[in-house]
């Protein structure tokens, strides 16, 4: 009797043991498809301030974008490094080309991968700009683009490099 006393004991316990680690495989799952839910939302947020601070070319919202340790590649001589240097290079910008102005914009993000605070993106670029209110339009045909975005502590996601095409 105590020999089946203790195979039920021990079968009892190796069964709620299973039962408890596939209970939290499918919250852990659940959990990350919440995360990942969230994770989407708050990029598509930053996508959208993107989409309206490139048009307005308004330097403060564009630097908001950005996280603090940020590198941006795409400009013409050295990379800005550093929320201070991309500030900087937005103002400056704007300063030189007060005529400046875009007048379409899109980022056609085609695949996004997150993990652990950070998003890869991929996509098509295209926009229509003008140097000055009496130059024709210039058009950047679709242009293939790749972003790394940092999730910050409130949740809200910046770019963290740009300009790799």
């Amino acid at each position: 009797m105590g020999r089946i006393s203790a195979l039920v004991t021990i079968a009892f316990l190796a069964g709620l043991g299973i039962g408890l680690f596939v209970r939290s495989t499918g919250v852990a799952a659940s959990q990350h498809k919440d995360t990942r839910a969230a994770d989407l939302a708050a990029i598509e947020r930053l996508h959208k301030a993107d989409v309206a601070a490139t048009l307005t070319q308004d330097p403060t919202a564009l630097t908001r974008l950005w996280s603090d340790d940020a590198v941006k590649l795409d400009v013409p001589g050295a990379p800005w490094v550093g929320i201070k240097a991309i500030r900087e290079g937005f103002e400056k910008s704007r300063a030189e080309h007060q005529d400046f102005q875009v007048l379409r914009y899109s980022n056609d993000i085609t695949e996004i991968q997150i993990v652990d605070g950070w998003a890869i993106e991929m996509g098509y670029l295209e926009a229509t700009y003008k140097m000055s209110a009496k130059s024709d339009p210039v058009s950047v045909p679709r242009t293939k683009n790749m972003r790394v975005l940092k999730r910050q502590s409130d949740g809200s996601w910046k770019f963290a490099l740009v300009g790799m095409k």
